[in-house]
């Protein structure tokens, strides 16, 4: 058998304990033919086949992350300013007013997600006076987790908050001395305030809509993310919010393979809502590219236990068992897989209560289904979940809010949030995943520092060494692991023969970088089905052709996702940035400009110094009027 494509001098780790290690692979219908080394993959390579030389880089299977939210990001993408990464609240800050300016009425500029106090320099969120200041006039949304959203007057506005607007139970509006909304909307600790308001404002059109979900494909395979599983979400309706992803499917233009679980819609109704998609919707439907997996994460409202670390943990209503086992009842007679939103062991207890008693009616027999998140599950209830067949999917949430979590439960409760090596010691599958993008970012490679280092994004430590994984141990939960939460653990996670030809060419070497370069590595090249979907610097040249950014004016044109030290420092240099710039008043021109001269985001030219160093010290980098903001430079002063 002759390949279509070959790689070769690479240094790959398999993830298959047969054949762990190889320099070379051929490629063939969207698949491996061959794992070997560079002199024995020429038997699979004829004139037509391409070769790619990987240059002694690190490969690795593609990513997998088991609970995403994929779909309804890609609608979206192209609307909202991430911060995911931004290393100060300065530069957030400079970001947000360079794009309200570009932004026309009347869309808002959002920020939704995938961002924590803990990760800037100066380890706070902003303040709605700032968030003012810098927009009168645009609505601004601004999501922290899902624990508050920041609205400026303008915002409040649009949606039409007023003294008199009722917050949803589990929700809370904060007023002024006045009784006037200042524009902080809590979750106590019901989100469903945050992503109602959320919903109030305007969309992208169906077009933009395509080309948003492309660009976010793309965004996650700058990453290495080859699959993902999509868990629903609030607001995203069944076949309605689906259109996009099967077009773009069907036009072959998916760049990432996703199964995605539906996810009820309709409170007190949610038996209804799965008895319809069961007599429409036939299990595992579509293709190797875009498949059903079930039911989930959201069963029923009832059962939904909400992860604000801020508050205390809710008690669920009394009736959720009864409503929970309608569900159950009705998925197990279909063999519909099912996954279930369970932060709370507590909570946790009173699901298996419920699933051991349809099992003893209707047994699983091997049926799949999934526990999301699981931050403090016990051993007892570990063992539970083996002996029903479970699995359990966890995310990088403690990443972003171990410090919420410590701060109320404790740094000794802290150690087995999620208590990962329990899990695997039981013999429970696990996968790895993110819950992007509104409780933390769609970056893996947070989830993967987060699990081998026992840190936050903010450096916090968290775990000790005996709660750490290996660097290999995380990799392979979100590769191998994750597969079988899609009941696809033969076709993927591992680069092996048979397996789909997905792998990814790393720009740095995982397993020997420093702990903290984990955060910033990206691929070189991802490859998904044998097909290039992403590829720069020495690979640049088979990067697919790019996709314009609609509309002109999203935040995707200039800042690029994830935060990009070259994107963000290079926009003031633009003329778009100049104009922008000129359009402001002297105060704010000032501000953002001693914001680029002092960026957190590398050195400065003259001393390799570190700004950060200045931005926290009492020497008036900033005042531009002053001898040290003149200069664009503090290192004078140490």
């Amino acid at each position: 058998m002759k390949a279509d494509t070959i790689l070769f001098n690479g240094k790959i780790h398999t993830l298959d304990p047969q054949n762990p290690f190889a320099t070379a692979v051929a490629l063939k219908d969207g698949k491996f033919i061959a794992v070997t080394d560079d002199k024995s993959v020429l038997n699979y390579s004829h004139d037509t086949t391409r070769r790619i030389d990987l240059h002694k880089q690190t490969v690795i299977p593609g990513i997998n992350d088991s609970h995403t939210h994929l779909i309804r990001g890609g609608l979206n993408y192209n609307l909202e300013l991430r911060w995911d990464g931004v290393p100060s609240l300065a530069d957030a800050l400079r970001m947000l007013k360079v794009q309200v300016e570009r932004t026309p009425s009347p869309q808002w500029v959002r920020v939704v997600g995938g961002w924590t106090e803990f990760q800037f320099a100066e380890k706070r969120m902003p303040s709605l006076k700032e968030i003012n200041d810098l927009s009168p006039d645009t609505p601004v949304f601004i999501l922290h987790l899902y624990d508050r959203a920041f609205l400026n007057k303008a915002a409040l506005k649009a949606i039409g908050f007023t003294k008199v607007t009722p917050a949803p139970a589990g929700g809370q509006i904060e007023y002024d001395k006045n009784g006037e909304p200042t524009g902080l909307i809590l979750a106590t600790p019901n989100a469903l305030i945050l992503y109602s308001t959320l919903s109030q404002g305007p969309k992208l059109s169906y077009e933009h809509q395509l080309n948003s979900t492309r660009h976010y494909m793309r965004e996650m395979n700058r990453f290495g993310i080859t699959s993902v599983i999509d868990a629903g979400g609030g607001f995203q309706n069944y076949p309605d919010d689906y259109q996009v992803i099967d077009e773009l499917n069907k036009k072959d233009q998916l760049t990432v393979r996703i199964a995605y679980n539906l996810f009820t819609q309709h409170p007190k109704q949610e038996a209804d809502d799965f008895k319809n998609w069961i007599s429409s919707v036939k299990l595992y439907q579509g293709d190797e590219m875009y498949r059903h997996n079930g039911a989930g994460e959201m069963l029923t409202f009832s059962a939904a236990d909400f992860e604000n670390f801020l508050q205390p943990r809710p008690e669920l209503p009394v009736n959720m068992e009864d409503e929970l086992e309608r569900v159950i009842k009705l998925l197990v007679e279909n063999r519909w897989p099912f996954r279930l939103h369970a932060t709370y062991n507590e909570s946790i207890s009173r699901f298996l209560n419920v699933f051991e008693k349809v099992n003893r009616e209707m047994p699983f027999n091997g049926l799949p289904w999934i526990f999301d998140h699981a931050e403090t599950i016990d051993e007892k209830n570990i063992s539970r979940v083996a002996k029903l067949g479970g699995g359990i999917a966890i995310q990088s949430r403690m990443a972003f809010q171990g410090e919420y979590f410590s701060n109320r439960y404790g740094s000794e409760k802290t150690l087995q949030t999620p208590p990962v090596k329990k899990i695997i010691a039981a013999g429970v599958p696990v996968g790895g995943g993110t819950d992007a993008t509104r409780v933390s970012s769609y970056n893996p490679w947070l989830a993967l520092y987060w699990l081998s280092s026992g840190k936050t994004v903010g450096g916090k430590e968290i775990y000790g060494l005996e709660q750490r994984l290996s660097r290999e141990q995380s990799l392979e939960i979100y590769t191998k692991g994750s597969a079988w939460f899609s009941n696809e653990q033969n076709k993927k996670g591992s680069i092996k023969t048979g397996m789909f030809a997905d792998l990814v060419v790393l720009d740095r070497d995982y397993f020997n970088v420093g702990e903290a370069e984990i955060k910033e590595i990206e691929a070189d090249m991802t490859i998904v089905g044998g097909k290039v979907v992403y590829a720069k610097r020495k690979f640049a040249a088979l990067d697919p052709a790019p996709v314009p950014v609609l509309p002109d004016w999203s935040p995707s044109k200039i800042y690029n996702g994830y935060y990009s030290k070259t994107n963000n420092q290079e926009y003031a240099r633009t003329r778009q940035g100049s104009a922008v710039l000129r359009k402001q008043d002297l105060a704010t021109q000032t501000s953002l400009a001693a914001q680029t001269i002092h960026q957190c985001a590398g050195s400065c030219d003259v001393h390799a110094h570190n700004h950060n160093v200045a931005r926290l010290s009492n020497i008036p980098v900033n005042d531009l009027t002053t001898f040290w903001g003149a200069l664009g430079c503090s290192c004078f002063a140490f």
